[in-house]
């Protein structure tokens, strides 16, 4: 009788992919609150044109959701289940923190919610071959 081996699929890539692309929304993130915080000129909308009320507020929410979507891609790494849940649920708070701070910078704002759509489908499929 032969053993069984318990040898991940291909889908164990998207599992990878997903935690490195939450280590990059992590960064971009903070980059992008760093800018709010500490040049208030670089993102010129007025203020009919922006959800958010102040832009270093704004800057540090993102640079603390920047913070622990990194944390919790390097915790994906290892295959944690809760780190998995709540990198889901951070993907899905950077794509609605993003979507209210399109007006000020849409290009950007674009390109981090189509990573967030990514991250969540790849922990959604097939995400919890990490842990084998």
């Amino acid at each position: 009788m032969a053993a069984q081996t318990n040898t991940p699929s291909g889908w164990v890539g998207w599992a990878y992919f997903a935690s490195f692309m939450m280590m990059l929304v992590g960064v971009m993130q903070g980059i992008a609150g760093v800018v709010a915080i500490f040049s208030k000129e670089y993102y010129l909308v007025t203020q009919n044109h922006l959800v958010v009320f102040n832009y270093t507020a704004w800057g540090w929410v993102h640079l603390v959701l920047g913070i622990v979507i990194f944390a919790a891609g390097l915790e994906l790494l290892r295959g944690a289940i809760w780190a998995r849940v709540l990198a889901v649920f951070l993907a899905g708070l950077s794509f609605l923190a993003n979507m209210a701070f399109i007006n000020a910078y849409p290009l950007w704002s674009i390109i981090m919610m189509v990573v967030d759509v990514l991250v969540i489908y790849a922990l959604t499929v097939r995400g919890g071959e990490l842990r084998d």
